[in-house]
């Protein structure tokens, strides 16, 4: 009985202190994980921090200052297009058809409103003017016979419907030879000028507005009429600025604003524009709204159909912001530096190099959102805070910048 009391035992504290070694195990274990990610955490503080030599920064000339209080003009920035109203676009066609003779103007060619740009031949046209000719002829006759009658009705000597008749015919050759009238004016022939001996076979066509041949759509030998326009003309001087803006940013939009905009095939030349008028329904699906702004100042290299991207000037605001060198991107993000007390990592290096090397000092890289810029500043919002007697480098950016990225390179 003793010796089985005495096994039971020596079960029971086997037991206990196996427990006891597996808790002991695993405590250890996830006090090892959490120093892992304590390290991990340290580690990637330690790769926003980048030490620089009071040399370097007196070589490169890295200046510190403090975010500023700036009162920056706010911005929306948009797309759009260039266009010209169509009341300030013309197809030029010929009223009749007929074969292209000559055409008298280019592609880019300024043009006045009048000018001829082509002539065009036809053997109608003849017909035309030989029927002005004969009805002409024939009032002189009818307007003779209807003296005529009416003497006879006044000595009642002639009846009365005679001098009807004569009245009728009359009028309706006047009317023929109005409208015939109408139709060589309308043809660019004077009707004063006609007689048998110069009957004209050809026709001028002209532009009905002033501007820049745009395209030519016919040639030598082709056939024209209403429905084949020859050329077509614009008066780039009336061009305006269709914007496209998105509904959040409607209700800061007003009559008036000015607009600075850059072609996007030439960014170098920038343009301005003026608020006239804004839409009030979506454009398609782009979930836009047009706003309509009139170009002012210079307009050469501006042309119906280009894209650009504009800046709308806002109301001014109170922000704070840094000048435009201080922000340095990387990865599609924006950055600032900051003096900082926090240590970088450092590397293993000659003893002489250590021996020789100047005091350093430590700058922490800080992400930011970029605001409205404006006048050499850019407002920002900082990802984390940063105190108002914090030292930011102000010139420089870069260079601090490349070197945190060699480190990091370095590292891997």
């Amino acid at each position: 009985m003793k010796l089985k009391l005495n096994i039971l035992k020596l079960f029971i504290v086997s037991v206990f202190l196996l427990n006891c070694g597996k808790k002991d195990v695993t405590t250890g274990s996830e006090t090892e994980v959490k120093t892992e990610e304590a390290e991990d955490h340290h580690d990637e503080a330690l790769k926003t921090i980048a030490s620089i030599t009071e040399d370097q920064i007196k070589t490169v000339g890295i200046t510190l200052g403090k975010i500023e209080m700036k009162e920056l003009t706010s911005t929306i920035k948009a797309n759009g297009l260039l266009r010209v109203p169509n009341n300030n676009k013309a197809a030029i066609t010929s009223l009749y058809g007929g074969v292209i003779k000559t055409i008298n103007v280019q592609i880019g060619d300024y043009i006045k409103k009048g000018q001829v740009i082509a002539t065009i031949g036809n053997s109608e046209y003849i017909q035309v003017q030989e029927q002005y000719l004969t009805v002409k002829n024939r009032i002189i006759f009818a307007e003779q016979e209807y003296r005529r009658q009416k003497e006879l009705f006044d000595n009642d000597a002639g009846a009365k419907k005679n001098l009807q008749s004569s009245d009728s015919e009359l009028k309706t050759l006047r009317t023929q030879k109005a409208s015939l009238q109408k139709q060589l004016q309308i043809m660019g022939i004077n009707p004063a000028s006609i007689n048998n001996g110069n009957l004209r076979s050809g026709l001028v066509i002209t532009s009905p507005i002033s501007g820049t041949i745009s395209t030519i759509n016919s040639q030598i030998g082709s056939y024209v009429d209403i429905s084949s326009p020859v050329a077509e003309v614009i008066d780039n001087g009336s061009i305006h600025l269709d914007l496209q803006i998105f509904e959040k940013d409607l209700p800061k939009m007003k009559v008036g604003q000015i607009v600075h905009f850059k072609l996007t095939n030439n960014p170098e030349t920038e343009y301005d524009a003026k608020v006239y008028s804004i839409g009030s329904s979506f454009e398609n699906e782009s979930k836009t709204i047009s706003v309509h702004c009139t170009v002012i100042g210079n307009k050469s290299g501006l042309i119906d159909g280009m894209n650009i991207t504009g800046i709308v000037s806002l109301n001014k605001t109170t922000t704070p912001a840094v000048p435009n060198e201080a922000i340095v991107e990387a990865d599609g993000k924006f950055y600032v530096f900051i003096q900082t007390n926090q240590q970088a990592e450092e590397h293993h290096e000659d003893e002489s190099e250590n021996k020789n090397e100047s005091k350093k000092v430590n700058f922490e890289k800080v992400e930011i959102i970029k605001g409205s810029s404006d006048m050499g500043y850019t407002a920002i919002t900082p990802l984390k805070e940063i105190s108002n007697d914090a030292n930011i480098v102000v010139k420089g950016s870069f260079f601090i910048n490349a070197k945190l990225s060699n480190t990091g390179e370095h590292e891997h």
